[in-house]
């Protein structure tokens, strides 16, 4: 118990020393995953909103893959993209494994399906007048779609801040791909399972507590949303 709670003070001290190599460390792994959530939420709100507004063959079929994806283990996500840009890939050539790219290119992956789902569930709990009003105006598509998205802003905000959530707290992916190479593509959940295992329990936990924070920041966020 002494040594925990010994391990425990010497992380905080830690934290509050503000060591550059920490804060390296969460600064690449924030920049990282805002830049795999924007590139998601790009693609993933847009295509949330469209699969809700139109009826189509196969819908339910395509909803089950979107369930099948949030479901998927972020290793086979890393395995996949490994096969794809190690040097005997297909992609080998872009030079990206063992880049930032390459775990931001994993992160958005791991996402999407997760942000698309939460747009499509944005969309299809918003008031049932909604579409029938906008289309009576003479709404073409895409100004009805983008003014669903403004209807429902703060739904979308949520499955966005979720989705970041889900990036930050990323290891399997982001270890396979990025390497975990200090100062480079060493994130916080790549490093805690780095120092743990060298016996750096107090770095480890220091990064812990970080990301602990970070999630509620996170939650609380999610929260006021959704009072708002």
């Amino acid at each position: 118990m002494n040594y925990f709670i010994d391990s425990l003070v010497s992380a905080v001290e830690l934290i509050f020393s503000f060591d550059p190599t920490i804060y390296h460390i969460v600064f690449t792994s924030v920049s990282v995953s805002l830049s795999a959530s924007f590139i998601a939420a790009l693609f993933a709100i847009p295509a949330g909103v469209a699969f809700s507004l139109n009826q189509f063959r196969g819908k339910g079929f395509l909803q089950h893959i979107l369930n099948t994806l949030m479901a998927m283990p972020t290793v086979v996500i890393g395995l996949l993209l490994y096969g794809l840009l190690s040097r005997m890939g297909p992609l080998g050539h872009l030079g990206l494994l063992y880049t930032p790219s390459a775990v931001i290119m994993a992160e958005t992956i791991l996402i999407f399906p997760i942000m698309m789902n939460l747009a499509i569930t944005a969309v299809e709990s918003a008031d049932s007048r909604l579409v029938p009003t906008l289309i009576s105006l003479g709404a073409k598509p895409i100004p009805l779609a983008i003014q669903v998205i403004r209807t429902t802003r703060l739904a979308m905000l949520a499955a966005i801040v979720t989705g970041f959530g889900r990036a930050i707290g990323e290891v399997g992916a982001a270890m396979m791909l990025g390497g975990n190479i200090e100062g480079f593509t060493r994130t916080m959940t790549t490093a805690i399972a780095l120092e743990t295992s060298k016996g750096e329990f107090e770095l480890g936990l220091a990064l812990g507590l970080l990301l602990l924070i970070l999630a509620f920041i996170l939650n609380f966020s999610l929260a006021w949303l959704n009072k708002s």
